[in-house]
């Protein structure tokens, strides 16, 4: 698995179906196939960045066919 932001490998994971890079410090989090990505604050909270990626960067069904 590489990062969606940095094509990092320094992939960790955090819980069911979420995902840490080391890297670039974004959480991403696995729904289905859409995959959400997130920065994670000062504070601990997290905000979206799923408007930074165009859909078909987040939705792995485009992935999994285009290899």
């Amino acid at each position: 698995m590489k990062c969606i932001n940095c094509n990092s490998i320094d992939i960790g994971r955090i819980g069911p179906h979420q995902y840490f890079c080391w890297n670039c410090c974004i959480e991403m989090s696995l729904h289905g196939e859409k995959l959400d990505v997130y920065q994670v604050e000062k504070d601990g909270s997290l905000s979206s960045l799923n408007d930074l990626f165009m859909p078909q960067e987040v939705d792995l069904t485009t992935h999994s066919t285009a290899t």
